[in-house]
């Protein structure tokens, strides 16, 4: 059997599981063997040997190199305008600390909850008044006031 067909079976039974686990890693792998499949094509002389180490490139490059352009992307964050909360302030009902993480409750809810997990960078006393910097997964960062 030609290696042409070999390389394209395997990027495609890459591209198949990529559908099926939708984590976008099988994708470059895939890629990178059907890139192979049209170098085979292109250069029937080429060495098996070789066309596996430059599989191997291809696929590491093209992953590095996806992992680094999606790190400068923005994540998006699903149901909530951009920095609408930064800025609320809340009153600290249990104490933080950079150690610890407390929680804040704000007079009128904040994405729909009035009570939320705060860290800080400093100690924060309860019934102290403080105020949103970022929001952190579930929780808020906050400063006091």
């Amino acid at each position: 059997m030609d290696i042409m067909w070999i390389w394209c079976g395997v990027g495609l039974i890459l591209l198949c599981l990529e559908m099926l686990s939708g984590t976008m890693y099988l994708l470059w792998p895939g890629l990178a063997a059907l890139a192979m499949a049209l170098l085979a094509w292109l250069l029937p002389a080429f060495s098996p040997a070789w066309q596996i180490f430059m599989y191997a490139i291809f696929s590491v490059l093209a992953v590095a190199i996806w992992r680094k352009r999606e790190k400068t992307q923005p994540t998006p964050r699903v149901g909530q305008a951009q920095g609408e909360e930064i800025g609320r302030q809340g009153t600290i009902v249990q104490a933080v600390s950079p150690a610890q993480p407390g929680l804040i409750r704000f007079s009128q809810g904040v994405m729909g909850s009035k009570e939320w997990s705060a860290v800080a960078d400093v100690e924060i006393a309860l019934n102290q008044a403080a105020r949103i910097v970022a929001v952190e997964g579930n929780s808020v960062r906050v400063t006091p006031v």
